[in-house]
């Protein structure tokens, strides 16, 4: 072999980093923002920020008042309860009088399987049910009840489509209705992650599986081709050009490589289905259990209703007993009026052996009138195949972590971001280094201008995305397509920027805008109807802090990197020779 196996290898990781490497910086830095997709999603109904935060058993007992109100003949009520990932209450109900293959409306951003951006709302708003409300249906509501439900059912006989009952998204403590913008929210960023957009499914995975197996290949071929990669980690050269470049590249690629090894090879087990359609269920392999369907039924009766209520409070209390962790989602299956069964669904998967997605992975059944437990499902693998399939699509998703470990995968992601981009760059630098200041080939310029409109330009449409949301009008027509096409308008704007501006330029200029953009939005957020950070966290509301706190980290990155551009530019300008100027000549005597 020519060279050796570590110069094979080096060629290999290049080319297989740079042909696909601008795709695999997108799918790194929304996959790494969709670790908090449902966190985004809320930040982008500032309606739902001032939801006040109580206890289960109360706002349990809260839906069940609404639901008696509303639907007192539907066969079924579900509640999805608040958690620390979304502060508001979710009730749902499902008629006696629909077809068969009917669900009940299920509710966004309540726990793992019900997570912003199922298919049957794509805006996480809660507020895209789907179906009529028969007027019976809703004759003992109070007024502000009657008219949100009512709302409901017209926006989903607008649109059409399969009938589903409507729901209602409730501050748990007061009962109030929150009328939440619709947005495309972070469920965007997420699916844009694993199949892109604008482009029939399947493609889209294919795709990205490409791209993923690129990944895993300049990975592997990148540990063999640098022997010091382990000793060059503790070394960084700074303002020494690509030695610099390439001593960042290795530091982040060290510092969390198990992740990465780790992120991309489950990635390629999860589109496992469609790049083997032949070797799969036909289900596909990522974002299985996406097709979420109704919410986890639990029983509740309706206040003094027939003489006798569940007993709500004991019920929710021993499924935290013995789980350890609170039930998300109650479903009440009802008949003749009253309550029969109560079933309970775990708040989120706690196991890695138990399915990651598409229903809850734990459930106890609850006889509605005595609370006695009539029933307990614990999905867990049941052999070894499955057991490894479960644990490697669990560790992708993430969907178990808790707080803490969900922010060492936000931070491993972002180490992960930056690996792919200063790859890129230092492709670029490379060659700009050898070519001595001449003017590059139509080639070189073409890659600059890619490696900034995905370095610089993909922060910044993503920026844009979150001001529009809060600039198009919260009761707009067509706002969550509205809102898409600013990202991608955005993004192909940074394209041609990059194209036309000389590189140097570019990246400062697109740097500027995308950290103004974000270093902005946390005094965007009460302006237009958000908290503010400071009343957040006073309040100790940190899904809506926590948002504005790393918009501030990430765009004052950008403005450090743009004036780390700028001295350099004033260091080259400094260093480099006047010009000679013509001397005159002097006319002789």
């Amino acid at each position: 072999m020519k060279g050796g196996i570590r110069q094979s290898n080096s060629w290999l990781h290049g080319w297989a980093g740079l042909l696909l490497g601008w795709l695999m910086f997108a799918i790194f830095f929304t996959g790494t923002i969709a670790f908090f997709r449902q966190e985004v999603t809320i930040w982008m109904q500032p309606e739902l920020h001032r939801a006040a935060p109580v206890s289960a058993e109360q706002a349990a007992r809260l839906g069940m008042e609404r639901l008696n109100a509303i639907a007192p003949d539907a066969s079924k009520w579900g509640i999805n309860l608040p958690s620390e990932r979304n502060p508001s209450l979710r009730i749902s109900w499902e008629s006696e009088r629909r077809g068969e293959g009917g669900r009940e409306g299920t509710a966004n951003g309540r726990s793992e399987r019900g997570e912003p951006g199922g298919r049957t709302d794509r805006s996480g708003s809660g507020h895209r049910g789907e179906g009529a409300v028969q007027n019976s249906a809703i004759s003992g509501a109070d007024a502000q009840i009657r008219a949100a439900a009512e709302e409901a059912a017209r926006r989903a006989n607008a649109r059409g489509g399969r009938p589903r009952d409507p729901g209602l998204t409730l501050d748990p403590k007061t009962g109030e209705v929150l009328n939440a913008r619709e947005t495309a929210g972070g469920d965007f960023l997420y699916r844009f992650h694993y199949q892109l957009y604008a482009m029939p499914r399947d493609w889209g995975r294919w795709i990205v599986g490409l791209a993923t197996f690129a990944m895993f290949v300049a990975i592997i071929s990148g540990i063999i081709t640098h022997k010091k990669i382990f000793r060059d980690f503790f070394t960084f050269r700074g303002a020494k050009g690509q030695r610099s470049w390439l001593d960042g590249h290795n530091a982040m690629a060290v510092l969390s490589l198990p992740f990465h090894i780790m992120i991309t090879f489950s990635g390629l087990l999860l589109l496992g289905g469609t790049l083997l359609p032949w070797a799969s269920d036909g289900r596909g392999g990522h974002g299985r259990g996406d097709d979420h369907g109704a919410v986890a039924a639990a029983p509740a009766t309706g206040s003094g209703q027939s003489g006798w209520q569940i007993p709500i409070d004991r019920i929710l209390a021993e499924a935290q007993a013995v789980w350890g962790v609170p039930a998300g989602r109650l479903s009440i299956t009802r008949g003749g009026g009253e309550a029969q069964s109560v079933e309970l669904a775990i708040q989120r998967n706690d196991s890695l052996l138990l399915r990651p997605g598409g229903g809850p992975g734990r459930a106890m059944q609850f006889d509605a009138r005595s609370g006695a437990m009539t029933d307990r499902s614990d999905e867990m693998a049941d052999n070894g195949i499955v057991a490894a399939d479960r644990v490697m699509s669990a560790l992708h998703l993430g969907r178990f972590a808790p707080w803490g470990l969900r922010w060492l995968y936000f931070a491993a992601g972002v180490m992960g971001t930056v690996m792919v981009g200063t790859g890129l760059v230092l492709w670029s630098v490379k060659r700009a280094e050898k070519r001595r200041g001449a003017a590059g080939h139509f080639g070189h310029r073409l890659v600059d201008g890619l490696n900034i409109a995905t370095v610089a330009g993909l922060p910044l449409a993503t920026g844009a995305y979150f001001w529009a949301n809060r600039l198009v009008a919260a009761d707009a027509p067509d706002r969550v397509d509205t809102e898409i096409a600013v990202f991608f308008g955005v993004w192909a704007a940074t394209l041609v920027h990059a194209l036309v501006r000389p590189a140097r330029s570019a990246w400062q200029e697109q740097l500027a805008v995308a950290g103004g953009l974000f270093v902005t939005l946390p005094l965007l957020n009460p302006m237009t109807g958000g908290m503010g950070l400071s009343a957040a966290v006073g309040q100790g509301n940190w899904l809506v802090a926590g948002f504005d706190l790393t918009a501030l980290l990430f765009g004052g990155s950008l403005i450090y990197a743009l004036f780390h551009l700028w001295q350099k530019r004033s260091r080259t300008s400094a260093a480099r020779p006047p010009r000679a100027r013509p001397v005159a000549s002097v006319p002789a005597e």
